[in-house]
């Protein structure tokens, strides 16, 4: 305790004015992570639907799109989504407003969507010989 107010009382007596603290730009209008003004929302309530999504993160910029990912055969969320703004700055000021906020009584993390990987093409079964068998074609010996 006394640390700290050793300290306190040290910048109160200081020369510098705390205005000037306050006019210094925060560090991410000089750095930002995202390449792109697509953001992953993850850790959505299951039942938060596309229009709640929107709702939510509509005061930070002109939306392009809000989605939630849902499941093919349910149709109920994953509990994760993307919202894609016009601007990089726009997306930014998403996520720092909303990280580690509360979205249908859960708590969402917004971070920088990363691109979709490619997946290789399905691999065909090998089709049967004419005996009916299939050829093992593993090298070596596994004793």
């Amino acid at each position: 305790m006394a640390f700290f107010s050793s300290i306190r009382n040290a910048l109160a007596k200081s020369s510098v004015s705390p205005s000037v603290f306050q006019s210094q730009p925060s560090l991410s209008s000089f750095y930002s992570t995202l390449t792109a003004p697509k953001l992953f929302v993850s850790g959505l309530s299951r039942m938060t639907t596309d229009e709640k999504l929107q709702e939510a993160f509509a005061a930070f910029g002109n939306l392009v799109e809000a989605k939630v990912i849902t499941d093919r055969m349910s149709g109920r969320s994953k509990g994760f989504g993307f919202v894609t703004y016009e601007t990089i700055e726009e997306a930014e000021k998403a996520r720092e407003g909303m990280n580690a906020k509360f979205l249908d009584g859960w708590v969402i993390f917004v971070d920088p969507a990363k691109p979709r990987e490619l997946r290789p093409p399905p691999q065909q079964e090998p089709q049967p010989s004419e005996t009916g068998f299939r050829t093992n074609k593993t090298v070596g010996w596994c004793g």
